[in-house]
């Protein structure tokens, strides 16, 4: 068991969806934490099951549903002791009613996390959106978008398929000069139309992804928002649960 005194409250990180994304959002979250010890870290329960099914595949109507696998996850984690969740997989958040509601517990929503990044950059503009066929279908980030008064603008289906889908595939593959040779063009066709902030909203994605491929855009990686927003949780609900002892 996790000592309870902790100064952070413990997150359960819903992953394997797929394996490395979930690893680069934990290290995400070890290098977002303000910490001179091994003690000052975040704890973190993981639950790492690739088995889930595929969540594009179900949202296009060629697979079973992952809403199974996702609640049993949280279960898991929320048994083994995790005070808030969050999920690492983009496409994965069209079933965050049915994750939340299982968990009984906060759980950090992404596209809340990407669009806080954006209103507090600044940065005017059309919004691109680089993300799997099912997260445009889901639209969720779409819809966070536009009620902060955020344009979307998603790759035409062509684009979507021959190009954005194949180096997500790739990566999964780990075909890495192909997802990044697929991804740089992505990226080139949404500046072209005009996006000078670009979300990086399927959690393979940043692995794939140089600095150079960006030159002159604001780029939001989902990996980074979520990791952040879940040190900030972290910390906040240990000061606030800290404070009410003290009263007592």
């Amino acid at each position: 068991m996790i000592e309870r005194g902790n100064r952070y409250r413990t997150l359960g990180l819903l992953g394997g969806m797929g394996p490395g994304a979930t690893a680069d959002v934990l290290t995400k979250i070890i290098s977002a934490t303000p910490a001179a010890r091994d003690q000052d870290h975040v704890p973190v329960l993981v639950h790492c099951v690739p088995q889930i099914p595929d969540r594009t595949d179900a949202l296009l109507g060629r697979g079973p549903s992952p809403e199974a696998a996702l609640i049993d996850g949280t279960l898991a984690l929320r048994r083994a002791g995790a005070d808030f969740m969050a999920i690492a997989c983009n496409t994965a958040h069209h079933w965050y009613e049915a994750v939340r509601h299982a968990a009984d517990r906060p759980v950090i929503h992404i596209a809340d996390a990407v669009v806080s990044e954006i209103r507090a950059s600044n940065k005017p503009g059309a919004v691109g959106l680089l993300a799997t066929a099912g997260t445009i279908k889901s639209g969720f980030y779409q819809r966070a978008l536009r009620a902060e008064g955020f344009a979307p603008c998603v790759p035409d289906p062509a684009i979507q398929n021959a190009v954005v889908d194949k180096a997500i595939a790739s990566a999964k593959a780990g075909r890495w000069p192909e997802a990044r040779r697929l991804i740089r063009r992505a990226i080139e066709i949404l500046g072209d139309e005009g996006s000078h902030t670009l979300i990086l909203a399927c959690t393979e994605l940043p692995l794939a992804v140089r600095d150079r491929d960006c030159e002159g855009m604001f780029i939001v990686d989902a990996n980074m928002a979520l990791a952040r927003a879940c040190v900030a949780a972290a910390h906040e609900m240990g000061r606030t649960l800290n404070e009410t002892a003290e009263l007592l």
